[in-house]
């Protein structure tokens, strides 16, 4: 029997934890790429200088362990997720997470409003403003 796995995404927000140093955010995302790799989860964090928005896309068992890990992590608090569903492709091929930050330190709390498609919108949009690095 052939079984073949759905492509998923989850959209979230989150909170650096307060005692967390700014150096967490370089951790996370170099601990994240190996692992996101090993999985073919593939994805994208911002990071504003206290809020992580951050989509996953790949194997929906994978992406929900994973969020399990990431909502459970002390690193982060106030893990909002925007929108979780299926993905027709992915949107970032080219690298298993992308890493970028913004000045605007209100965009991402911004987000943290918005639910379902109106997020995953607004997060599309952002996307063309953004230096990433893969």
């Amino acid at each position: 029997m052939i079984t073949t796995s759905v492509l998923y995404e989850i959209l979230y927000v989150s909170t650096i934890a307060a005692d967390a140093p700014i150096r967490v955010v370089a951790e996370i995302a170099v601990k994240a790429r190996a692992t996101n790799q090993q999985l073919g989860i593939t994805g994208l964090l911002i990071f504003d200088g206290m809020h992580f928005c951050q989509q996953l896309e790949g194997d929906e068992e994978e992406i929900n362990a994973l969020m399990e890990k990431i909502v459970g992590d002390p690193r982060h608090t106030d893990v909002h997720i925007l929108h979780q569903g299926q993905l027709d492709k992915r949107r970032f091929m080219r690298f298993s997470l992308g890493f970028t930050s913004v000045e605007d330190i209100e965009l991402l709390e911004r987000m943290q409003q918005l639910k379902g498609q109106a997020a995953v919108d607004a997060f599309v949009n952002l996307l063309s403003s953004l230096d990433l690095d893969a």
